[in-house]
C-alpha cells in the first residue's frame, strides 16, 4: 500500500525544477524534486541513462520552503536526451517516480522524465491562446473579390455565391465544397480589435492558397494566396497588422497532396492549358512529383481522385516544397509575409506510401528548413492518434491534440469517441467515462513526452473537421463549460475554433455543419459563452502556473477529476465534475507549499463551498460543476 506522503513528491521539467529546461549539449544542469518533510524518506536518488548505462546519483537536501524539502543534484548532458526517474527510498521500500506515476516496482522507462538538448522550442506558444479561422466563413472585408456563381466549374459542378451571410451551409451533396460566403483576409484584419478584446494572441488560419474548393486543401498553387481571399498583398498586410498588435499567425498547408487542378498536376485543365502539368504530359518534370502510372492512373489521398499524393522520392519536389531558399515553406516565413509557423495537414500519412516509407527522413528535413528560416517558428502537425514518435525534438513541435485532449474530454462529458464515430459497428454509447479513465488517457500520453514539448501541445475540443461540442443537444452548458476549462488548463496552448465563443449554430452529423458563418450580431459578446472564453484567455495569458507550470493529478474518483498546475509556490487547482451527484473533493494543500488556507476563490467567479479539516481543504462540488481555484 502506498504511503500518503508519496502524494506530495513532485518534480517536472519546467524552470521551477530544472535549472535550464532547454540546455545545450555539454551543459551541466541542476534537477530538483520536492516532498513534504517526513521521517520515512531516507534517500532520494536520481536514476539516469548516461551513454547507455544506468547512473545512480544520490540527491542532497537543497532547501526547505513552507514544509517542503527540495532535493537536488547536478548532471552533465552530452546526448540528444537525458532520461531519468527518481527512487524514493525508505527503510524497507523503494518507490519509483516517473512522469506517469509512482509505483512500488521498477517501471517502464518509456515514462521517464526527459530533457532534450539543443531543442528549438517556440517559447511564445506556452503563453499563447490561439483562434482558429476558416477564412470564407469568418468575415467579408472586401465583397469585390467574392467568388461569383458559376465563375468556374470543378468536377462537373459550378461555384455558388451565397448572398445571405446568415444562411445555413449546404451539405456536400448540394454544394460539393463550392459554396462561398465571401470571407477573406481583409475581413480577418478588420476584426483584430474583436480578437484582442477576446484575449486571443495567435491565429491558426485554414488554407488560403489558391484552390478550387472552399476548404482549399486541394491546392492549385502553393506560391499564390487565393485571389478571392485578397491575394499575396492581403496576407502581407494581415501579418504586419497582427504583429503590430502583438499577435502571431500560423498557416495551414497540405504538402501530402495537391488538388487535381494544381498547376503541377492539371487533370481537368480548368485553370491552366493542357500543355501545363503532369497529367497530360508524360515528359513534364512534374510527373516525378506524383505516383502516376503509364496508363495515367495515380495515387490519391484515401483514394480521392481530386487529391493526388505527392511523391517525395523526387529530390526536385523536396527542393520546391521545403529545401530551396525560394521553396513554398520558406517563402511565407520570409518578408513581407513573416508567418510564425505551419500547421501541416494529414501529417500522420505524409511521405508514407506502401514501399516508400520516407516520413522519418522527410520530417527532420522539413524541421531543419523551417528552423533555418525562423528559429521560433511553430511546427504543428495533424495526427489524431498517439504520435509521440514524432515528438522527440527533431520533427514536430506539436500535434493537434485530439488524442489526449479533444477525444477524451469530449467522451468524459458524454460524447462517443471521435474515432469510434467513424465506424458503424462502434457507433453506440459506451458506459460513461470515469474520471480515472480520463486521468489515465491524459497522463499516459503526457508521460511519454519531454516536458518542453508538453508545454507547446495544441489543445482544443472543436475544429473544422469535427462537429462543435456545444451543438450536441446531449451536452449541457455546464458540461460544455467543464470541457472548455479542461482544455484551457492542461499543459499546452488552447485554441478557440471561431464562433465557439458566441455559441455559433451548427449541425453535428456532417463536416459542413461545423463551418457555419460567424454570426456578427450585437449582443453576442455578452453571452455566457463569450464570458467563459474571455475569462479563460485572461487566465491563460496572465497566470504563471497555466503558462509555465507542470501538471499533477490529485484525485480521480467517480466522475470528478482534480489536478494542480504548479509554478513554484503558487498553484492553481482545477476541479472538473461530470458527476450526477454532489461530491466532496479533498486537497492536501500543505503538499503544495501552503501552510494555511484562509481563502478559496474560483477564478471564474463561482461561489465555492469549502472548509478545512486535518490540513486538507474540502470542496463541496455540486453535480456537473467545475472550478479553477486559487488559495490564500
Amino acid at each position: 500500500m502506498m504511503k500518503e506522503w508519496l502524494n506530495s513528491a513532485y518534480s517536472d521539467g519546467s524552470g521551477y525544477f530544472v535549472s535550464n529546461p532547454l540546455p545545450k549539449k555539454g551543459e551541466t544542469i541542476r534537477i530538483l524534486l520536492r516532498c513534504i518533510r517526513n521521517e520515512e524518506l531516507k534517500y532520494v536518488i536520481l536514476r539516469a541513462k548516461v551513454n547507455g548505462a544506468e547512473q545512480l546519483i544520490t540527491m542532497n537536501e537543497y532547501k526547505e520552503v513552507n514544509g517542503l524539502i527540495y532535493y537536488s543534484c547536478e548532471i552533465r548532458i552530452w546526448e540528444d536526451e537525458l532520461r531519468y526517474q527518481f527512487y524514493l527510498v525508505t527503510e524497507k521500500e523503494i518507490y519509483y517516480y516517473t512522469q506517469y506515476r509512482i509505483t512500488d516496482y521498477v517501471p517502464d522507462e518509456i515514462y521517464d522524465f526527459c530533457i532534450l538538448t539543443n531543442y528549438q522550442q517556440p517559447e511564445w506558444v506556452k503563453k499563447a491562446v490561439f483562434y482558429q479561422i476558416f477564412p470564407d466563413r469568418f468575415y467579408n472585408g472586401d465583397p469585390s473579390n467574392d467568388v461569383k456563381t458559376d465563375e468556374y466549374q470543378f468536377q462537373g459542378h459550378g461555384t455558388i455565391h451565397i448572398e445571405d451571410w446568415d444562411m445555413e451551409p449546404m451539405d456536400y451533396l448540394h454544394s460539393f465544397g463550392l459554396d462561398f460566403y465571401g470571407g477573406d483576409l481583409k475581413g480577418i484584419k478588420d476584426k483584430i480589435p474583436y480578437l484582442k478584446e477576446l484575449g486571443v494572441t495567435a491565429l491558426y488560419i485554414n488554407p488560403i492558397f489558391r484552390a478550387a474548393t472552399v476548404h482549399k486543401y486541394d491546392c492549385i498553387d502553393y506560391f499564390e494566396i487565393d485571389e478571392h481571399l485578397g491575394g499575396n498583398q492581403a496576407l502581407a498586410e494581415l501579418s504586419q497588422v497582427l504583429h503590430e498588435n502583438g499577435m502571431k499567425i500560423v498557416l495551414d498547408i497540405s504538402i501530402n497532396h495537391t488538388g487535381s487542378a494544381s498547376r503541377w498536376f492539371n487533370k481537368e485543365c480548368i485553370f491552366y492549358p493542357e500543355s501545363i502539368g503532369a497529367y497530360h504530359n508524360k515528359d513534364a518534370k512534374e510527373r516525378s512529383y506524383y505516383f502516376i502510372n503509364d496508363d495515367n492512373s495515380y495515387l490519391g489521398w484515401y483514394g480521392v481522385e481530386s487529391l493526388p499524393v505527392l511523391n517525395y522520392t523526387s529530390q526536385e519536389l523536396r527542393d520546391k516544397v521545403y529545401r530551396a531558399q525560394d521553396s513554398v515553406i520558406k517563402k511565407w516565413l520570409k518578408e513581407p509575409y513573416c508567418i510564425d509557423g505551419w500547421r501541416f495537414d494529414v501529417a500522420d500519412v505524409m511521405a508514407r506510401n506502401n514501399k516508400f516509407q520516407l516520413h522519418k527522413e522527410i520530417w527532420p528535413e522539413i524541421r531543419n528548413s523551417v528552423k533555418e528560416e525562423k528559429e521560433d517558428a511553430y511546427i504543428l502537425a495533424e495526427d489524431w492518434g498517439d504520435c509521440v514518435e514524432h515528438l522527440r525534438g527533431n520533427e514536430w513541435d506539436a500535434t493537434m491534440n485530439y488524442f489526449a485532449c479533444a477525444r477524451p474530454i469530449r467522451e468524459f462529458v458524454g460524447e462517443i469517441d471521435l474515432f469510434q464515430q467513424r465506424k458503424e459497428e462502434l457507433q453506440f454509447y459506451l458506459s460513461k467515462m470515469t474520471a480515472d479513465n480520463l486521468r489515465n488517457r491524459i497522463a499516459q500520453y503526457l508521460g511519454k513526452l519531454p516536458f518542453t514539448m508538453q508545454e507547446v501541445q495544441f489543445n482544443m475540443i472543436d475544429t473544422h473537421d469535427i462537429s462543435r461540442l456545444h451543438n450536441n443537444v446531449r451536452i449541457s452548458f455546464e458540461d460544455y463549460k467543464t470541457a472548455v476549462i479542461l482544455y484551457f488548463t492542461l499543459p499546452g496552448t488552447p485554441s478557440i475554433y471561431y464562433g465557439d465563443e458566441v455559441g455559433i449554430k451548427g449541425r453535428i452529423h456532417d463536416v459542413e455543419g461545423s463551418r457555419y458563418p460567424m454570426p456578427w450580431k450585437d449582443g453576442k459578446e455578452r453571452s455566457k459563452y463569450y464570458q467563459l472564453y474571455q475569462n479563460l484567455t485572461r487566465l491563460k495569458t496572465t497566470k504563471d502556473a497555466l503558462m509555465y507550470g507542470g501538471l499533477k493529478f490529485i484525485s480521480s474518483n467517480d466522475y470528478v477529476l482534480v489536478y494542480a498546475r504548479c509554478s513554484g509556490m503558487k498553484t492553481i487547482f482545477i476541479i472538473a465534475s461530470a458527476d450526477d451527484m454532489k461530491r466532496v473533493v479533498k486537497i492536501p494543500y500543505t503538499y503544495y507549499g501552503y501552510t494555511s488556507c484562509e481563502k478559496v476563490t474560483d477564478a471564474l467567479g463561482a461561489k465555492v463551498n469549502w472548509d478545512v479539516k486535518n490540513n486538507k481543504l474540502n470542496i463541496y462540488v455540486p453535480p456537473h460543476s467545475s472550478y479553477i481555484l486559487e488559495l490564500n
